[in-house]
């Protein structure tokens, strides 16, 4: 049997900027990309710490090392510049595997730089 899992995530992103008029997604650094183990258009899970909204949606990279972390289309009217969030990815595994495994999780400053 397959069960969703955590599979990884980045804590406490700023959201540097919301776009509106973007068909939608989510643009994130490239270089935090990696260190996060998401990939170009996986969907992920977003969770605004400063006012509770969730949504999903998929990845596009972003400039490497511009700490940018920006909200398009429709979910931009759900985050405002500034806010802290919660990037999570997620992914299906046996469920026998499942206790051994262990997520990647990225913590990152307030310019959204991985900090250890």
């Amino acid at each position: 049997m397959l069960i969703t899992i955590f599979r990884s995530k980045i804590h406490r992103a700023t959201v540097t900027d919301a776009n509106l008029n973007y068909e939608g997604s989510i643009t994130i650094d490239s270089e935090l990309m990696k260190q996060a183990d998401l990939v170009p258009n996986e969907k992920v899970h977003v969770a605004d710490i400063n006012n509770g909204e969730r949504f999903e949606t998929y990845v596009i990279p972003g400039a490497p090392g511009s700490g940018q972390i920006i909200i398009n289309g429709a979910a931009a009217r759900k985050v405002h510049i500034g806010d802290l969030v919660i990037i999570i990815a997620y992914a299906q595994i046996e469920k026998e595997k499942a206790a051994g495994y262990t997520p990647v999780i990225v913590h990152v400053d307030a310019r959204n730089r991985a900090v250890k």
